[in-house]
């Protein structure tokens, strides 16, 4: 019989571990029961990505796969009812949500960090340095991709995965070259406030997924 050769031998040996790996992206505030839920759920739903309790179509790996964690969480509770509500209303799904602890891991494991405010860059920053150029604040990214060409993603052919990816490094390059307020990278805090501030925190929020959406799918 004639012998394997080495590239039937590279075919018989690959394995679902060896096929590309979802691009991640990971949503961070204190809690994890208000702000980052709601901008994990509004981007898998712009992107459509994954996220934790729903997985890609017929068992497949996701392209992309969207969570988010708490710098303080409160550990197994649910998306809080004012956010849910605001979530809802969005047309997306918001249940099923459950709080996590932000660990060293999660953040080695994103491609794409987002953090709520300032502090929690930093936060996650000093826990692993390494992330800082893929690291943002949301409204921060947004602010850095607002305007940036199509041409410098890739093309038409290319998944939402490409484009993302690519949008990362594009936006790091980026930092500095804007005048901006720096507050204006933050997402306010809404919990135990009132309706007001819940809807204060949305608003502030979710104009900044629409334009990360749109950046990656224009």
């Amino acid at each position: 019989m004639r012998g394997t050769s080495r590239a039937d031998r590279k075919i018989e040996t690959v394995n679902p571990s060896d096929l590309a790996e979802p691009f991640r992206v990971l949503v961070v505030c204190t809690g994890n029961i208000c702000r980052s839920p709601a901008a994990e759920r509004l981007l898998a739903a712009g992107l459509g990505a994954a996220y934790r309790g729903r997985d890609g179509a017929g068992g497949l790996t996701p392209a992309i796969e969207i969570g988010s964690a708490g710098t303080g969480a409160l550990v197994g509770h649910p998306m809080t009812d004012e956010m849910a509500e605001m979530v809802a209303a969005q047309g997306v799904d918001p249940r099923g949500f459950e709080a996590r602890q932000l660990v060293p891991g999660l953040v080695q494991q994103a491609d794409l960090v987002l953090a709520l405010t300032r502090r929690h860059r930093s936060a996650i920053v000093e826990m692993v340095p390494s992330a800082v150029r893929r690291t943002f604040t949301l409204r921060e990214l947004a602010r850095l991709v607002t305007d940036v060409d199509p041409a410098t993603l890739p093309g038409a052919n290319a998944t939402t995965a490409d484009r993302i990816r690519t949008l990362v490094p594009v936006a790091a390059s980026r930092r500095g070259l804007m005048a901006h307020r720096p507050v204006d990278d933050d997402v306010v805090d809404p919990y135990r406030g009132d309706a007001a501030l819940y809807r204060q925190s949305f608003t502030q929020l979710l104009p900044a997924v629409e334009t990360i959406v749109a950046a990656v799918r224009r």
